[in-house]
């Protein structure tokens, strides 16, 4: 028998963390969460993850600021954030888009502070 943990998670009742973001499908090894509408806001401080990112823009404009680069985002772009790579994001109008993790964020406090 095939694996049995296949599994769907709707974003309008799935949970919120503390940043806002909507926690998605999340598997053994790969996780995805949403930010949606995510309101205009300066940098954060900069954070360095135990886990690599890729996301895809759906709506709305940001800037990545990572290891000395700063990257624009804008709808229909995708981008990545090795793992341990430090980070921040400003967000210069509403913005919605789709984060996928490996490994999962959630996972031991990976995605606090």
């Amino acid at each position: 028998m095939g694996d049995t943990s296949v599994m769907k998670v709707s974003s309008a009742s799935s949970p919120a963390g503390e940043h806002g973001q909507k926690y998605l499908a999340t598997g053994v090894s790969l996780s995805m969460r949403l930010w949606e509408n995510a309101p205009p806001m300066d940098d954060k401080e900069p954070v360095a993850r135990d886990y690599e990112v890729v996301g895809f823009v759906i709506s709305g404009r940001a800037e990545l600021h990572t290891e000395g680069q700063m990257l624009i985002l804008e709808p229909g772009d995708s981008w990545t954030v090795p793992r341990g790579a430090t980070h921040t994001y400003r967000i210069l109008e509403p913005f919605t888009a789709v984060e996928a993790t490996h490994p999962p964020f959630q996972v031991h406090g990976r995605d606090e502070g």
